[in-house]
């Protein structure tokens, strides 16, 4: 029984079928607010009020786009890589609450982290640099600059609650007990001026480490075309875009459940519960979308400057206040 529970959960929920369709739908939501907020009507014409345009433009480039290739091209090593990213985001999920057969442990947190954040970014680094050209160079360094500032401050800022809630628990650093706990760090007055530090960071992290604006130097089209993506196409820029709302959408959920608290104070098995977790995530959602359509692009040195102004020193700051917080 356990191995067919644990087959659905890989598979079907909240494994791939459920995270890809969750993909399709966010990226459909951030296209459709982006469109709001610029006045445009955004995607219209595939599905019911164009919900189904994500899935159309994915099958599209799947099957019925060429796949480009160069002299150098290495196309089976970028698959591989790409599927490979795909796969660790989809096993982070089973660390998630939203999980039916639990799968945590102490520490799981540090875990979770490795395969959900780590792991996808140097799978699409080893997939760009498998797809050589100049501007793929360009924009892979660019890359790198920004999430050396950025990851650390992605991990500081989850690390922060994670800490706080589990301190004193027989569970450090697992994230069903931060989810469970993490909605009374908010209560408290002590604790408070904490998260809100670890908010702001994150949401700084979060806009530079999926390259959204104004932090899509790596990208840049208008100076190097799509930078690490501009040799992919076809199939490859199909697994690319899904891999990149993938990691939207599992960013956000980390968010969710380990800052926000996830179904907190109901439990996910209650109907207010689950409400409360997709407004949550819608929440960060349009946050996201929001600073994307307000913000202009940065250069890659105003943007290291921000990055470490307002996405790791709040966090920084954090870790400090809260380890004062324990130990007093």
């Amino acid at each position: 029984m356990d191995v067919f529970q644990l087959l659905f959960a890989t598979l079907i929920f909240p494994g791939l079928v459920f995270l890809t369709a969750l993909s399709f739908l966010t990226q459909y939501l951030v296209r459709k607010l982006s469109a709001r907020m610029q006045r445009r009507m955004g995607p219209k014409y595939v599905g019911p009020v164009g919900i189904l345009q994500p899935v159309y433009d994915f099958l599209k480039l799947l099957r019925a786009k060429e796949l480009l290739k160069t002299r150098y091209s290495m196309i089976r090593a970028a698959e591989i890589s790409l599927l490979l990213g795909l796969s660790s985001l989809v096993a982070s999920m089973l660390l998630l609450p939203l999980n039916v057969y639990s799968v945590g442990s102490p520490y799981d947190f540090l875990i979770f982290f490795y395969m959900a954040s780590i792991w996808p970014i140097i799978m699409i680094i080893i997939a760009s640099l498998s797809m050589p050209g100049p501007y793929t160079s360009v924009g892979v360094s660019r890359l790198l600059s920004i999430l050396t500032v950025s990851e650390p401050a992605f991990f500081t800022g989850l690390l922060v609650p994670v800490a706080l809630a589990s301190f004193d628990t027989n569970a450090p650093l697992m994230i069903s007990a931060t989810a469970v706990r993490v909605v009374n760090l908010w209560m408290n007055p002590l604790t408070l001026p904490i998260m809100i530090l670890v908010t702001i960071s994150l949401i700084v992290a979060v806009q530079s480490k999926l390259m959204l604006p104004p932090f899509n130097i790596p990208e840049a089209e208008q100076e190097i075309i799509a930078g690490y993506e501009t040799e992919f196409s076809g199939p490859l820029l199909a697994l690319a875009i899904l891999l990149h709302d993938m990691d939207t959408v599992v960013s956000a959920l980390a968010i969710v459940y380990l800052v926000l608290g996830g179904p907190a104070p109901f439990s996910h098995a209650s109907i207010e519960g689950v409400l409360l977790v997709i407004l949550k995530y819608f929440l960060v959602i349009t946050v996201a979308t929001y600073v994307k359509n307000v913000f202009g692009r940065y250069r890659i040195d105003q943007a290291l400057v921000l990055l470490l102004k307002y996405g790791l020193m709040p966090a920084v700051i954090a870790g400090v206040l809260g380890s004062i917080y324990l130990y007093l």
